[in-house]
């Protein structure tokens, strides 16, 4: 396949994504039920924000030029993928990226999804079969060039061992922070309540942490938070937060809660399901210096990643701020 038929054949995956398939819609609820955190609604959402800032003709021929991606690849790698499974089709730009460069990927898709994205690629065989040519799904992966694996700190030390010999990308765990100066409007903060709550606050890019001024009044990101009251009917998250919160009264801690967060002061960057945490801080400068870069996906605020976008990348907010394109570019 050429670059312009490679091309088409991710345009056309990003309009079945926004299109109404009856057999998307299938995949999304056999999706749902074998992992109840993708519910349909965010499933649909994924597919939708990856569709409209990764798999548009104009953005992908800037971004291949960009790269000065080859019209044809006459040496193509294998790389294999070690797929996360946190939120719904969470990876799918290095399936792009490796797409794009006209390589061969091996594919190791994560327990937790398992059906998505396979389900993107088996349905783009069916107008381009010559795709086959660069997707296998392996559960080993061996005998490949490089290698781009996501999992936890844990996951990564074996990674590193067994992938050192190679070209690699490791992936570790990530969050995202929020800087607020006390003077956000109502429309900024309901905004950041999508940053934090939006995917169940599972995603690397969820705002986890909020870095507040002294003195700051709790109370309005408190109210806006109130628009996700309804994960009080999902069951997995609220066992979650009733968790958090007992654990919360039986130490005897300072909280706030609204009925479906739980509001902790605490200097960790990552908060479990169903809380956030929360700094108090006396210049920006110091929350800068304060920050563990390599743990940091983004950080939300006005001089940052604008309120509500933090779960809309463009096809350029590489993971990690590791370049992906230029990985592959030079294999």
């Amino acid at each position: 396949m050429n670059l312009e038929t490679r091309i088409s054949a991710l345009v056309h995956i990003g309009r079945y994504l926004l299109g109404n398939s009856d057999t998307l819609t299938s995949v999304s609820q056999r999706a749902y039920e074998h992992n109840r955190w993708f519910i349909p609604e965010y499933t649909k959402k994924a597919g939708d924000n990856i569709a409209n800032s990764m798999l548009k003709e104009q953005i992908l021929e800037d971004f291949a030029q960009q790269y000065q991606t080859p019209q044809i690849q006459d040496n193509p790698k294998t790389v294999g993928l070690i797929m996360a499974g946190n939120i719904p089709y969470v990876g799918f730009h290095d399936i792009v990226c490796g797409f794009l460069f006209g390589h061969k990927l091996k594919i190791k898709f994560s327990s937790k999804d398992p059906y998505l994205i396979k389900h993107l690629i088996e349905m783009a065989s069916l107008e381009y079969p010559e795709i086959n040519n660069y997707f296998q799904f392996e559960e080993m992966l061996k005998g490949c060039d490089a290698y781009i694996a996501t999992g936890s700190d844990n996951s990564a030390r074996y990674f590193e061992y067994y992938f050192e010999k190679y070209p690699h990308i490791i992936r570790k765990n990530k969050t995202s922070v929020a800087v607020l100066d006390g003077n956000e409007t109502t429309e900024e903060l309901n905004l950041l309540a999508d940053d934090i709550q939006l995917y169940f606050g599972l995603g690397c890019r969820n705002v986890t942490q909020v870095y507040v001024p002294e003195g700051y009044d709790f109370i309005p990101l408190l109210n806006v938070l109130r628009k996700y009251d309804h994960y009080r009917d999902h069951a997995k998250y609220m066992n979650n937060f009733d968790y958090q919160l007992t654990i919360a009264i039986m130490n005897n801690q300072y909280y706030m809660s609204n009925d479906s967060i739980v509001l902790i002061q605490d200097s960790s960057p990552f908060s479990p399901i169903g809380q956030l945490h929360y700094q108090f801080y006396s210049s920006k400068k110091q929350i800068i210096d304060h920050l563990e870069k390599d743990k940091i996906q983004c950080i939300v605020g006005r001089t940052f990643t604008p309120w509500g976008e933090s779960q809309m990348p463009s096809i350029r907010d590489y993971a990690d701020g590791i370049d992906t394109m230029s990985f592959f570019q030079h294999l």
